[in-house]
C-alpha cells in the first residue's frame, strides 16, 4: 500500500503525527482552504488597498506627466502586495520547506520549446480576440463596451510606451519581469502546489489557470488570460519546474511590450 504521506512536507507530516510544535492556523486548514485564504488576502491587498492608494495618489488619471510615478507604484505594489505576502504565507504554512516553489534551472531545450509555444499560443488568442470582437451586442451595450475597451487600451499604451532604451528597460522590469516572478510564485507556486494536495496535478493546473484569468479583472480578456494561465500551469505540471512558467510569463509580456515600443 502506498504511503500517501511520502509527498508531504516535514511540517505537514509533523502536524499529522502530532510530533513537533503545535500547528498554526494556516497549517491546520486544508491545502485548498489555504490556497483560497491566500488568494483572498492577496486580492484584498493588491486590488483593494493598492487600487485605492493609486486612486488617491493619481486621481485615476494616467498621462505622460505621471506615468513614471504610476510605473513605480505598480512595481512597488507587485512586490509588497503580491510577492511578499506569497513568500510569508508559504513560510507560515510550510516553515521547513525549501523546495515548495519547485524552482530549478531549466534546460536550454525546455526554455526554447516553452517560448516557441507561447508565441504560437499568442497567435491563436489574437484570432480569438478578433472573433470575440465580432459578436453583436445591442447598440447601447456596444457603445459602453467600445468606450471601456478604448479607455483600457489607451491607459495600457501610456503605461507601456517608451521613448528611450532606458525607459523601455524600466517598462520591461514593471510589465514583464516583476509580474512574471510575483504572479507565478502566487498562482503556480502557492495556489497550484497547494491544490495538488487536494486533487490531481492536471486539475490543479486548470483551476489555478482559470483563477489567474479572472484575477486580472479584465472582462474582455478573461478567456485569453485563463488560457495562458492554464498553459503556464501545464508547464509546471509536466516539468515540475516553476522557473519555466516564469520564463513563459515573462516572454509573453515582453512580446507585448516590445510590440508597443517598436510601434
Amino acid at each position: 500500500m502506498i504511503d500517501q504521506r511520502q509527498d508531504m512536507l516535514p511540517s505537514e507530516q509533523a502536524s499529522e503525527t502530532g510530533i513537533g510544535a503545535a500547528p498554526t492556523l494556516l497549517q491546520r486548514v486544508s491545502p485548498a482552504a489555504f490556497a483560497i485564504i491566500s488568494l483572498c488576502l492577496v486580492f484584498f491587498l493588491y486590488q483593494v488597498v493598492g487600487g485605492i492608494a493609486t486612486l488617491l495618489l493619481f486621481r485615476g488619471e494616467v498621462n505622460a506627466d505621471n506615468v513614471q510615478s504610476i510605473r513605480v507604484a505598480t512595481l512597488v505594489g507587485q512586490l509588497v502586495f503580491i510577492l511578499l505576502p506569497t513568500l510569508i504565507l508559504v513560510r507560515r504554512r510550510y516553515p521547513e520547506s525549501r523546495g515548495f516553489f519547485r524552482l530549478k534551472v531549466p534546460h536550454t531545450r525546455e526554455l526554447l520549446l516553452t517560448t516557441v509555444a507561447v508565441f504560437a499560443l499568442q497567435q491563436l488568442l489574437q484570432g480569438y480576440m478578433m472573433v470575440q470582437g465580432l459578436i453583436p451586442f445591442p447598440s447601447e451595450v456596444q457603445h459602453f463596451i467600445d468606450e471601456f475597451k478604448k479607455l483600457f487600451e489607451e491607459t495600457y499604451k501610456v503605461l507601456v510606451s517608451a521613448y528611450s532604451p532606458m525607459e523601455f528597460a524600466f517598462v520591461i522590469l514593471v510589465i514583464a519581469i516583476t509580474p512574471a516572478i510575483s504572479e507565478e510564485l502566487l498562482f503556480r507556486g502557492l495556489v497550484q502546489r497547494s491544490l495538488e494536495r487536494s486533487t490531481s496535478g492536471f486539475r490543479a493546473a486548470i483551476i489555478a489557470g482559470v483563477i489567474f484569468g479572472v484575477y486580472h479583472m479584465n472582462p474582455f480578456s478573461v478567456v485569453p488570460l485563463a488560457a495562458l494561465g492554464v498553459y503556464f500551469g501545464f508547464i509546471v505540471y509536466r516539468s515540475q519546474n516553476t522557473v519555466l512558467a516564469i520564463a513563459a510569463h515573462f516572454f509573453n509580456n515582453f512580446i507585448a511590450s516590445t510590440a508597443v515600443y517598436l510601434q
